[in-house]
Order: C-alpha cells, then sequence, then structure tokens
C-alpha cells in the first residue's frame, strides 16, 4: 500500500536525510524507504524561506504492466526529431511499432557544431540550427519541462527524460529543468534506444510533398538537403512533428491542400538581470544559500497583454534565426545555471488585427517582416539590436552598458526597438515594464538590457485534426505538437507525442 505524507518542511541547508524521520514520525512508525514525489520552495516570507516536500512510503513493490504490443510488424514515419517527434518514436517502439524518423537538420553532434559556428562566426545553415535538428528548438532551451497544462501523459514524459539521462529530481520538483548541456546526452541516449530497437533516423532529409489518393495518405516525397536528391517513402502513417518555425512546409502543406488554420501569437524581445539581483529580490539575503532565482510575470497595464516566457535563470540569450537575413533570439541555461545574467523572453500577445487580419499566412509574414527589420537595425550581420531599458523607455538610443553586458554571442549594435517592433509592442512594453517592476524589484532596472527580437514564441498556424489526431484533409497524417498548433513547450509537446503515439496503436490494433 502506497501512502503519501505531504508539507514536510525542511529549512535551508537542512539534509533531506531527515526526512524519513520526519515522514515516520508524521506517519507513528518506521519506515524502511521512500521516495520524494514533490518538492518546492516556498519563499513568500523572504525571513523564513524553507523547503515544502511531498513523499510516498510504500510496503510492497507496485510492477508496471509492460504497454501492449501489436502481433504483425507495423512502421511509421515521423517527421520531425523535436520532443514529440522523439517521444511518439519512444512510445511506438514499445508497442511494436517501428518510426522511421525524418529529420531536416543534423545529428545533436554535429548541429552543436553548426550552431556555435552560427554564435561566434555568424554563418547560417538555414536546415541546421537552433530551431531545427535532433533535439528540436527545446535543445537549446534550457530543457524546462514544466508546464501549465494537465495532460495525463505529463508524467509520462518525465520518466522518459530520465529513463535516457535527465537527473532524477526532474520527478519531483516543483519546477523541472535538465540543462542544454545535459540534453545533450539524454538524445544520444534517446537515439542509440530507437535505432537499437529498429527504428530508424534520415538526418538532412525535408519533407517536400504530401501524397494522397481518396483522401488517405500513400507516400512522402524527400529531399535530401545536402545533395539535393530526392526519394519517395511510401507509408500510410505519418507524424508531422515539424515546429513552429518550418515556414516552408506550413506552404507546402497549403499546396497540397492539407486544411491550417491561421493563429494568433506573441512577439517581444529577451530581457537581462544581473542574476544576483534577481536573487536579491526573491529570495532576500539567502539567495546564495538557493537555486538561482526565477520569476513570471503578466501584466495587464496595457490593452495588450504582457508576460515572461521561457524564463533562464543564470542563463545566456542566444542567436536562433533560422532564415537568412532575420534575426531571432531565444534563451538558454546550462544545468547549474550559474551564469552571471538571467533573462527571459518578455512577449506582447497580438490580435488577428495586429498583423493583418484573416489571411492565412499574414501573421508568418509578420513574424518575416520583424525579423528583417532586426536584421537591418543590427547591422545585416545577424548581429542583434539591443537598447537599455531606460533609453527605451524615453526613446533615445543607447550609447554604452551599465552594469549588465549582453550575453548574445553574434554581437549586438545600440538601435531602438520602435524601429523594429510593432507601435502595439512598443507601448504595451513601454505600460508593461515597470507594472512588473512593481512586483519584482529591480525588474524596471535603467540598465536591463533589451535585446530583439523573440518572435518563435508558437507557430503561426495550425494544422486541423480532428479527435482521432488525424489530418481533417487526409487520413493517415497526424499533425503533432508545437509547430500543430497542439502544444506548447517541451513537455506539453512530448506528451502530445504520446497521445498520438496511442491513437496509431489503436488504428493498427
Amino acid at each position: 500500500m502506497n501512502i503519501r505524507i505531504d508539507n514536510i518542511k525542511l529549512n535551508i541547508g537542512e539534509s533531506e536525510d531527515k526526512l524519513i524521520k520526519i515522514a515516520a514520525k508524521k506517519l507513528g512508525r518506521p519506515l524502511k524507504s521512500f521516495s520524494i514525489i514533490k518538492k518546492s520552495l516556498d519563499a513568500r516570507d523572504k525571513n523564513n524561506i524553507y523547503w515544502v516536500y511531498s513523499v510516498v512510503a510504500s510496503d510492497e513493490q507496485v510492477v508496471c504492466a509492460p504497454p501492449e504490443r501489436i502481433k504483425k510488424s507495423k512502421k511509421a514515419v515521423i517527421v520531425g526529431a523535436g520532443p514529440a517527434g522523439l517521444a511518439c518514436a519512444v512510445r511506438l517502439i514499445e508497442h511494436g511499432i517501428l518510426p522511421i524518423i525524418i529529420e531536416r537538420g543534423e545529428t545533436v553532434e554535429q548541429r552543436k557544431l553548426t550552431t556555435e559556428k552560427f554564435f561566434t562566426e555568424r554563418v547560417l545553415d538555414v536546415n541546421s540550427n537552433v530551431q531545427f535538428g535532433e533535439g528540436g528548438a527545446g535543445t537549446f532551451s534550457d530543457g524546462k519541462l514544466n508546464t501549465q497544462t494537465h495532460s495525463g501523459f505529463n508524467r509520462s514524459v518525465l520518466e522518459m527524460f530520465n529513463k535516457f539521462g535527465a537527473p532524477q529530481e526532474i520527478l519531483y520538483l516543483n519546477k523541472p529543468h535538465v540543462g542544454s548541456d545535459k540534453l545533450y546526452d539524454v538524445l544520444r541516449n534517446m537515439r542509440a534506444y530507437i535505432v537499437r530497437n529498429g527504428g530508424e533516423y534520415r538526418f538532412n532529409t525535408l519533407l517536400t510533398e504530401i501524397n494522397c489518393s481518396d483522401g488517405k495518405l500513400q507516400s512522402l516525397t524527400l529531399e535530401n538537403v545536402k545533395t539535393g536528391e530526392s526519394s519517395v517513402i511510401q507509408t500510410d502513417v505519418a507524424v508531422l512533428a515539424i515546429g513552429h518555425s518550418s515556414r516552408d512546409t506550413f506552404v507546402m502543406l497549403n499546396r497540397c491542400g492539407i486544411e491550417l488554420q491561421q493563429r494568433e501569437f506573441a512577439v517581444g524581445v529577451r530581457v537581462e538581470h544581473l542574476a544576483s539581483e534577481i536573487g536579491k529580490s526573491q529570495y532576500g539575503s539567502h539567495y546564495k544559500e538557493l537555486p538561482t532565482a526565477d520569476y513570471k510575470l503578466v501584466s495587464h497595464a496595457h490593452a495588450r497583454t504582457v508576460f515572461t516566457f521561457c524564463m533562464c535563470p543564470g542563463g545566456v540569450v542566444i542567436p536562433s534565426a533560422s532564415e537568412e537575413g532575420g534575426v531571432v533570439t531565444n534563451g538558454m541555461s546550462e544545468y547549474a545555471r550559474n551564469g552571471v545574467n538571467s533573462n527571459a523572453a518578455l512577449m506582447v500577445q497580438l490580435k488577428k488585427e495586429d498583423f493583418g487580419g484573416e489571411d492565412l499566412f499574414a501573421g508568418m509574414r509578420f513574424q518575416q517582416t520583424v525579423e528583417r527589420l532586426a536584421f537591418e537595425a543590427g547591422g545585416r550581420n545577424y548581429k542583434a539590436p539591443v537598447q537599455l531599458y531606460k533609453d527605451f523607455a524615453s526613446g533615445r538610443i543607447s550609447d554604452r552598458f551599465g552594469d549588465i553586458l549582453p550575453t548574445y554571442s553574434a554581437g549586438c549594435a545600440f538601435a531602438p526597438l520602435e524601429w523594429v517592433l510593432p507601435s502595439v509592442a512598443v507601448e504595451a512594453l513601454k505600460a508593461a515594464i515597470p507594472d512588473m517592476g512593481k512586483r519584482l524589484k529591480g525588474f524596471d532596472c535603467p540598465d536591463a538590457v533589451l535585446t530583439g527580437v523573440e518572435t518563435r514564441f508558437s507557430s503561426p498556424v495550425k494544422i486541423v485534426r480532428g479527435e482521432s489526431c488525424e489530418s481533417v484533409s487526409v487520413g493517415g497524417l497526424y499533425p503533432c505538437g508545437e509547430g500543430s498548433g497542439y502544444s506548447g513547450g517541451i513537455t506539453s509537446s512530448a506528451a502530445d507525442g504520446l497521445r498520438v503515439a496511442e491513437k496509431i496503436f489503436e488504428k493498427y490494433r
């Protein structure tokens, strides 16, 4: 029998070895073993900060039944090796279905070299970059696994990451993260498992055509992005886990008659502060004794909601373009989160009227326009336009940095962000930053660095699917994950991959 014990408190610095004694005292009898199922920090009172745990003690070993497997060998093609596609592949293997993974980018080993070349030399590979390649965009985003969704698959996602090498603590931390440095090994372990169990990868391979007959999928046309060689793969099941930045693929899907819908999205900037100042604001004098502080803020001071997203404690801002002639930013932290700065995306939620109305690709073209304006403002060499908050607020061009130095590795250029962002976003940010500063001291620090632009918050289009998770246009085609409009972030994308895998298993069974 499992016995859950909640609200066990430990002071800062106290050993977790005390948990079993406290749990035994609460239960009224000795315990031989237990497991932590939740750990969170209560910092509401800066003079009395403590850890809060929930644990489970068990008197018997629980053996989980293995997933049901199909009797005949079947295969499924998965387009995209991000969280959604890889989670789908792992679950399909558990059901006895062999995945063939198509990925336009490179293996994580080669991708790391390619992105580092872009970071330092500003040489962009449009098919292998921060957006495309093994692991998807999540590979360069701190590996945050917290989510606001309540999918029944979320726990399975955490267990899957732990199985392939993520730290055990992700199973119980309130805000779990892997770290971009540890994700590297997780992805390699996952690939080894998939290949060892009969799966197949085809890297540097782009989907160029959906071929169907009588409303059912027949085959996919592919292209090797290195050689230009074209090929066709016969399949009646394909998962589209293409990510939110596959703009050329969205255009191709529309040409092939796949139903898509326009989606609203957000644009903004990356804001950087000193990690120590955020720590002082959140934890007071105890900040050095605690993990690097994070935050999450929302402002309704303007008609357009402004919110922080993908907050990276002790992290850096990274160049994230996937198209020539555009500047895109993202944030990344390693597992230790021990960098000098902390950063977050500061996003403005836009409405359809802000980016051009009902045309299907109006939002996508709007994103491209903002990215190209940032490219121009930065000097046409992938440097990012930056502005100190005090200058942004007063409409001046910055001419020197204060205590906060930007971490964007491809270089920065002082430029007014009003040259780049739409006026509604500029107005919303000017109203929101001081409003957020009322709740997080120092957020509106005059020397805070604003780096433009963050445009890849979510996909500007949605590939429409029905209750079976199949495209409403083509049977056997399964839109999946963030690029298809059904998730946002690593955990929810991987959870959607598991959901789609279960639907494919039901179809084959």
